[in-house]
């Protein structure tokens, strides 16, 4: 049985992503979920939230790599890319519901790789290669939740349409989008939708090509369930209206692009989007350097922390705000 994989992606940078992956992941394994985190951005800043330089440097570390399993993504990569097969990950267990599947920097170099193998999955009279070099993520991911008995995968990607992301995307069930409140999210979403139905169709035809696979194929569903707006960067000297105005138009883009929906009419604004939008978080942003320095998710933070007064409330209020967003994304996979 395969784990459902929910991947954070968004066109834009910039919008909180990776902290929200973060907290959810927490926020999941607080609910008494089995969860399993993946960090498929090269910029490893997820892997980052959840481990310090000294254990970071330990596992980049090439003569501290284990022989029979992959400490990072690159390391179960690296073999296939070489002359041998994808190894299983050395799944990091942050608690006794969260683990992680570390990211790595030396990732990026992965990009021409998995780029070569998209044509050869058309051409190639022996397809074994390149489907088993674009489900890579796929693979090593599932493996990584069997071993922890995850009940549900979180991944984040970086904000790029490349060769790594779509090799992510096939491999993903359910997409969340983050967006901000501005012009660049809502471009995002305009170069995202069309994207997204390309590598559908694309792998689609991919998959019919190979009749007989010797090893288990993702569907590349890649469902969004619903979109996140996040208050990160909203300045205080920014006129509500000039907010308004961006996030207000989120709605109908979302509805054009990544649901294909072509005809109105759409909700006015993110709060009567009852159907998509998840919802809009706002920015705790004294706690985000607090949290960070303790190394844990802001709803957990403690007097001992410096969450005092109105930050111990602060930190309250992350809590139920990310309590009825996990709810809400848990209830719209199972509707699917």
């Amino acid at each position: 049985m395969t784990i459902p994989l929910l991947t954070f992606f968004n066109n834009k940078g910039g919008v909180g992503k990776t902290s929200l992956v973060y907290h959810l992941a927490w926020m999941l394994s607080d609910m008494d979920y089995k969860v399993l985190a993946c960090d498929l951005d090269p910029q490893v800043n997820l892997t980052a939230y959840f481990l310090d330089d000294e254990h970071l440097e330990g596992l980049w570390d090439e003569n501290n790599a284990r022989g029979n399993h992959g400490r990072t993504i690159m390391q179960c990569l690296r073999p296939l890319m070489e002359v041998s097969d994808l190894l299983p990950p050395e799944v990091i267990n942050i608690n006794n519901n969260l683990s992680l599947i570390p990211g790595d920097l030396a990732l990026a170099s992965a990009e021409d790789f998995l780029s070569e193998a998209w044509p050869k999955a058309l051409q190639s009279d022996n397809l074994f290669r390149p489907f088993r070099v674009l489900t890579a993520f796929y693979s090593i991911i599932q493996k990584g939740a069997q071993q922890v008995d995850a009940q549900i995968v979180l991944v984040d990607v970086g904000p790029n349409l490349g060769a790594i992301n779509r090799s992510a995307l096939i491999a993903t069930d359910y997409i969340v989008v983050p967006l901000g409140a501005d012009l660049f999210s809502l471009q995002g979403l305009r170069n995202l939708g069309p994207a997204l139905n390309q590598w559908r169709r694309e792998w689609s035809t991919r998959k019919e090509q190979w009749e007989n696979p010797k090893f288990p194929l993702p569907e590349g569903s890649m469902q969004p369930i619903g979109y996140v707006v996040q208050q990160h960067s909203v300045r205080l000297d920014r006129p509500v209206q000039a907010y308004d105005k961006w996030v207000n138009r989120m709605p109908t883009e979302y509805a054009k692009n990544l649901l294909n929906k072509t005809q109105g009419p759409y909700p006015s604004s993110p709060s009567k989007d009852r159907g998509n939008a998840l919802a809009t978080l706002r920015h705790f942003r004294s706690l985000v350097p607090m949290a960070q320095e303790a190394r844990k998710p802001i709803f957990h933070l403690k007097a001992a922390d410096g969450a005092l007064g109105g930050h111990a409330g602060a930190a309250t209020d992350a809590g139920k705000d990310f309590t009825k967003l996990a709810n809400k994304i848990i209830g719209k996979i199972r509707e699917i």
